[in-house]
């Protein structure tokens, strides 16, 4: 994550763009090194901030050209009482994937303690996106929970532009410093995996990456490279989308280009029950020629043949933290994100 001086530098490179669009809440935020609640605090005559950071909005104020939108701040004091959770994955995705129904539960009940509702918008395809949009724009939700986000999401810019404070679960790719979020420990978890199998015995370890324009892709790779160094070179990563056929496809491809491959982290539990498939039609023995880790620890892991050896994300605590800050937010909090730890858990497929 960029420090508040880099951010500072990229946000006065960006100015011509910030002429050509109206200037957000997040673009004072990054331009004077503060975060969200602190600018919403000045913004708001609320007395609870130094002269320093006071000064540094003013002066991006100033800077950006931002202007209060009035009709934004007026949803504060006329709510709807109902926060939009954005998917963006193909509406497939939501039911052939565990972990989409646990943080659909947890945040519907999290937020009837509050007397809110929870609207589901698939923002997966153009047409999802532009529904999503016109939706926050109309002013008929308080906020967001953006799940699934991929970095450069054109959806992000329109989300900005409404107003509606929004909160990812899990970062989203560069923009961890203007939207807040709650996350695994994504690297580290990863990371617990390689070492596992490396200690293990294993000598030739593939892995299998979800989408890399997302978090999950992105760090559970960084947190393997970290441990195999140039024992991961390309030939040793089947990048795939967290599906079950993609898990089987990528595991195909992985053996062909490394017959003697003995094991392989894959990045998520769905994609490593596909993963089993194929190395069960390869005539290949798990775990005995070839150990198999996952990620997640969602109802698929104990389910598959063998019971899936995997790293357990709180999904569940992930999600509360997140309608956590999103709540946070609403009521002009300051908010920081939160990692939490994983945990690896040993079972017979490594």
């Amino acid at each position: 994550m960029a420090g508040a001086g880099d951010n500072r530098v990229r946000h006065k490179g960006e100015l011509s763009i910030l002429n050509r669009k109206r200037p957000t809440i997040h673009d004072v935020a990054e331009a004077s090194g503060v975060s969200r609640g602190t600018v919403s605090r000045v913004l708001n005559g609320k007395a609870n901030v130094s002269l320093s950071a006071e000064a540094a909005v003013r002066r991006a104020v100033a800077e950006t050209g931002y202007v209060v939108n009035r009709a934004a701040r007026s949803l504060k004091t006329s709510r709807t009482g109902s926060i939009v959770m954005v998917l963006s994955e193909p509406q497939e995705r939501l039911f052939e994937d565990p972990n989409f129904s646990v943080l659909m539960r947890v945040a519907t009940n999290q937020l009837a303690d509050r007397d809110m509702s929870l609207v589901l918008m698939i923002a997966g395809d153009d047409g999802g996106r532009d529904r999503v949009a016109r939706y926050l724009r109309g002013g008929h939700a308080d906020g967001a929970l953006l799940i699934s986000t991929h970095a450069g999401d054109p959806l992000l810019d329109e989300i900005e532009r409404s107003g509606v404070p929004a909160v990812a679960l899990g970062a989203v790719l560069g923009r961890e410093s203007v939207i807040p979020y709650a996350a695994a420990d994504e690297r580290g978890g990863a990371r617990a995996m390689a070492e596992y199998l490396v200690e293990q015995g294993r000598r030739k370890i593939g892995m299998i990456t979800g989408p890399l324009d997302t978090p999950g892709g992105s760090l559970r790779l960084e947190g393997f490279t970290s441990v195999l160094g140039r024992k991961a070179g390309k030939q040793m990563v089947a990048h795939s989308d967290y599906t079950q056929a993609g898990g089987e496809e990528a595991m195909r491809r992985l053996l062909a280009n490394v017959p003697d491959l003995d094991a392989v982290f894959v990045a998520s539990d769905l994609m490593a029950a596909g993963a089993l498939q194929a190395l069960h039609a390869a005539g290949r023995r798990v775990p005995e020629d070839v150990a198999v880790g996952g990620f997640d620890d969602s109802a698929i892991a104990s389910a598959t043949r063998p019971a899936l050896t995997t790293v357990r994300q709180p999904l569940a605590k992930v999600a509360e933290e997140t309608v956590r800050l999103l709540l946070a937010l609403l009521e002009d909090e300051a908010v920081e994100p939160v990692i939490l730890p994983t945990e690896l858990i040993i079972r017979d497929s490594a």
